[in-house]
């Protein structure tokens, strides 16, 4: 299994050159931003409640980013209000 800082790190670079930040939380869960290219202070993209656990293969986390990205094309679409549906839940 990765590290912490070894997701983080996979994580917010495969976001570039849009700013993208991993914040693990107090029950070990991973929030993940991705902010806006020109408003750097806006969030594009927020995430909670990922279950680092279930990121244990190269196959999980490139699922997740891959998740991520689609969620982040089609952020202003109704299927994103509903939380849990992802595998990483």
């Amino acid at each position: 299994m990765l590290s912490d800082l070894e997701l983080r790190s996979i994580i917010e670079g495969s976001f570039l050159p849009k700013r993208c930040e991993c914040i693990k939380a107090e029950d070990a869960s991973l929030t993940v931003k991705v902010y806006d290219e020109k408003d750097r202070d806006r969030v594009d993209l927020e995430v909670k409640g990922i279950c680092i656990d279930k990121l244990d293969s190269s196959r999980a986390l490139c699922n997740l980013i891959t998740g991520l990205r689609e969620d982040l094309k089609h952020q202003h679409a109704p299927a994103l209000k509903r939380v849990g549906e992802r595998p990483w839940h």
